[in-house]
């Protein structure tokens, strides 16, 4: 091998030492720490390690449960999103909607500001509601942000199908609700699985309007997170970290899978 090519192997490694070192290197450090039962400075790992904060979150009610409303919470967004997306997004395919463009985009809005001042205008109002300090009033915060990726998403799914089935379907003697309930929404099902799969995981992991809308009464697997951190139990606070990691880890995979690129390139049209 010449003194060039060498070279060029040398500087390949080294980019992808540092590629792995910025994406893997904080996450290693989480999973030290949530073994980590004495770890002083200047010590590069845990002088001892064990099992006894993993053993605490599980049989600790309030880490459980915290983990378990954060599950439950999630599942229900995934549902309403759902529920109100499927027909937004089928007229939005199919449809020449008066102020389409701007409807998407009124979609898109409440992620494309900071969301700080969102959801703590947002608990002003809920508050007048009675929806701060419960789950419900977290459950429709979450719905309400998620909007963007349901739609934008399920969108794309049903544009990407061809108008041409469901014409012949209709023509075959169809109604249209049973040509939606059979042909449509079936080929659907991979964009419905990939938005449901984001809605999920943006609601697991959400913390702002988690910790505005449903303080001090509610604590969701985030905000138990954010207070194990903030009061220097790390141990816990990674332990959360890695049990909120395990789902994105598997629909990642269940992403790669369905949502194809086809499903996507109606985004911008």
């Amino acid at each position: 091998m010449s003194k060039t090519g060498l070279g060029k192997m040398i500087l390949k490694i080294i980019v992808m030492v540092i590629i792995l070192f910025v994406i893997l290197g904080p996450l290693f450090g989480v999973v030290l720490w949530s073994f980590a039962m004495k770890w002083y400075w200047p010590h590069p790992i845990p002088q001892e390690m064990g099992l006894k904060y993993w053993s605490e979150v599980f049989h600790r009610g309030r880490v459980l449960d915290s983990i378990l409303l954060s599950l439950e919470i999630a599942c229900i967004v995934v549902g309403l999103s759902l529920i109100i997306a499927s027909p937004a997004a089928y007229g939005f395919s199919r449809y020449r909607l008066p102020f389409e463009k701007i409807l998407l985009v009124l979609f898109l809005m409440p992620q494309a500001f900071p969301q700080l001042p969102i959801f703590i205008n947002i608990a002003a109002i809920f508050s007048h509601y009675h929806l701060t300090g419960n789950m419900w009033g977290i459950i429709f915060v979450h719905t309400m942000a998620s909007l963007v990726f349901s739609v934008w998403i399920i969108t794309a799914t049903f544009r990407a199908i061809p108008e041409e089935l469901e014409q012949v379907a209709l023509n075959l003697g169809a109604s249209r609700l049973r040509t939606f309930f059979t042909i449509t929404l079936p080929l659907a099902v991979p964009g419905l699985i990939a938005s449901a799969i984001f809605v999920f995981l943006w609601s697991m992991g959400e913390f702002t309007g988690a910790f505005f809308i449903g303080a001090p009464f509610i604590q969701t697997a985030p905000v138990m997170m954010y207070t194990a951190a903030m009061g220097y139990n790390m141990q816990t606070a990674s332990v959360v970290a890695l049990i909120l990691m395990a789902p994105a880890i598997i629909f990642m995979v269940v992403i790669e899978k369905y949502l194809k690129a086809e499903y996507i390139a109606g985004l911008g049209g």
